[in-house]
Order: structure tokens, then C-alpha cells, then sequence
């Protein structure tokens, strides 16, 4: 059975209040839990490593995945393969996600390897949050590593999100984009403490009329410290934008570092980055409303990474 505290991940991880129905993947404390196919979508455990395959029939509309991670076992350290095999023509949703609960002084770790092989003009969404918590002195770790291939005329879209008690995290997302290919990255972060983030994005443009737009939005606050790296590569005719828009509070730091290559004549990148602290109009405007400033950094910061 899962307790208190694992359904309290579950529900933070992927807004679940129970096992789902449909097809999922549930993994908790270092071994699969629970697993359940609908009649589109397979999951298979791997047999010579940790982790599942994913098989997403061609056709397959509107369904949906669940595969969160839980860990509440203290020192516990996984490094998980997840591979998913999304068939032409799909329209679908896969919601991940790790949480972790730490309530001793050793350091629990979650890492992943995930590889999306997604068919011709194949849609999906892909839903990642991360979440620590614990009431002891151990660290969470967190290490996701992402691998895209899109086939011509293929739509991926990430959303992660880490917002809350992850110590350290090196996120890392590699992409080949064939022709008339786009994937789409949102990514919200928030460290504070002694936290650590470091997100590196790397895309290839390959195919002619290919596209990527990567946003990240992050706040740094304490003695936290984040870096963002991002690289884009236009091999074709392609359209490429990579923008990082940070707050900076207290004695935290942030490093951007977008870096851009052309290699066709057709291809138009461009990068954006901005950091800089919350400017004070904005302060003084919701504090005349009533709002202390503690209030009213607050709404500015959930406005900001919504």
C-alpha cells in the first residue's frame, strides 16, 4: 500500500491522489510498484538495466500516461532508463515527474535517462516536475537527462518544473529535429539555501523548416546558485529561439550562456537572456494595495514563473 507521505508525492509530482487509471508506470523506492496498459499504450520493464519501454500505437488520440517516481527511503540513489516509442499520427500526453522525501542525513538521489523517439507528425506533451521535502539534514538530488528524436513533421513539447526542496540538479536535454519538426521547452526553476541548478540545452536543426523555441524562467534566491547553457544549431533551413529571463535575489547567482551556430545560409536563430532583480515600482505598487513586501515579492515571483 502507499502511505501518507508517498501520496503526498504522488499528488505534488503529478497531481494524483491515488494509483491512476489508464496506462502508468509507478515506481517507488527504487523498484517498479505498479505498471498497467490500455489498449494503445504498452509498458514493458527492461530487462538488463532499470526502467521501462514504451510502445504508443500509430493513431493513438487523446490518451494520456502517467509514470511518476517517488522516494521516500533515505540514501537511496537510482539511475532509471526510460525509453518511449510514440507511433505516427499521435496525439498524447505523458505526465513524469520525481519526488523525493528525505527525513535523514544521506543523500537520496533520482537520475533518469529519458529517449523520445517520436514518429511523423506525431503531437505529444511532456510533463516533468520535481519536488523535494524532508525533515532532516540529507540532500535531494536530482539528475534528468533527456534525449529527443522527431521524425519529419513531428510536435514535442516539454514543460518541467522545479520550484521547491531539491538540492542539486544538472538537467540535460539533447534534440535532432528532422524536417518540418518543432519542439517547444517551458522550464520553471526556483532555488534557495545552498541550492544548486544547472540546466544545458543542446538542439540540432537538421531538416529544412524545422523549429525550436526554449524558454526558461527561473528564480535565485539566498546563496543558490544556477546555471543556463544553450546551444542551437541551424544545419537547414530552420527557425531557432532560446531565451532565459532569471530574478536574482539576496547573494544567489546566475550564469547564462546562449550560444547559437548558423551553418545554412536560411537559418535565423536568435537568443535572449536577461537577469536582474525585481524592480522596485513593482514592490511599491502591490504594496500600496495592502500587501506587505513580503506579500508582494511573493505574488511577483509566482506571477513570473507561472
Amino acid at each position: 500500500m502507499i502511505d501518507s507521505v508517498q501520496k503526498r508525492l504522488l499528488s505534488e509530482v503529478a497531481d494524483l491522489h491515488e494509483v491512476p487509471q489508464g496506462a502508468y508506470s509507478l515506481r517507488i523506492n527504487g523498484n517498479l510498484y505498479g505498471k498497467n496498459d490500455s489498449e494503445n499504450i504498452s509498458i514493458v520493464a527492461k530487462e538488463d538495466k532499470p526502467g521501462i519501454d514504451i510502445y504508443i500505437k500509430p493513431g493513438t488520440k487523446k490518451e494520456s500516461l502517467h509514470i511518476p517516481v517517488l522516494l521516500s527511503q533515505t540514501g537511496l540513489k537510482e539511475l532509471v532508463y526510460n525509453d518511449f516509442h510514440i507511433g505516427e499520427d499521435c496525439d498524447v500526453t505523458i505526465v513524469a515527474g520525481c519526488g523525493i522525501h528525505n527525513s535523514g542525513d544521506g543523500e537520496s538521489e533520482h537520475s533518469g535517462i529519458h529517449s523520445f523517439f517520436v514518429g511523423k507528425n506525431a503531437r505529444v506533451k511532456y510533463v516533468e516536475k520535481h519536488y523535494g521535502e524532508g525533515d532532516g539534514n540529507g540532500k535531494n538530488v536530482m539528475n534528468p537527462t533527456t534525449v529527443a528524436h522527431l521524425e519529419e513533421g513531428s510536435y514535442l513539447e516539454m514543460e518541467t518544473t522545479q520550484i521547491k526542496g531539491v538540492d542539486s540538479t544538472r538537467r540535460a536535454t539533447r534534440a535532432t529535429l528532422k524536417s518540418g519538426a518543432t519542439l517547444i521547452v517551458k522550464e520553471k526553476i526556483m532555488t534557495h539555501g545552498n541550492q544548486f541548478a544547472e540546466t544545458d540545452f543542446a538542439v540540432d536543426l537538421d531538416g529544412e523548416d524545422c523549429g525550436t523555441h526554449v524558454i526558461s524562467r527561473s528564480v535565485a534566491r539566498d546563496q543558490s546558485r544556477q546555471t543556463f547553457l544553450s546551444r542551437v544549431k541551424g544545419n537547414n533551413r530552420c527557425n531557432g529561439h532560446t531565451e532565459c529571463d532569471a530574478i536574482i535575489m539576496d547573494d544567489a547567482q546566475v550564469t547564462a550562456l546562449p550560444q547559437i551556430e548558423a551553418n545554412h545560409v536560411e537559418a535565423a536563430l536568435i537568443h535572449e537572456a536577461a537577469i536582474g532583480k525585481i524592480a522596485g515600482e513593482q514592490l511599491i505598487k502591490l504594496m500600496t494595495l495592502g500587501l506587505t513586501e513580503k506579500e508582494a515579492e511573493a505574488e511577483i515571483i509566482n506571477g513570473f514563473l507561472r
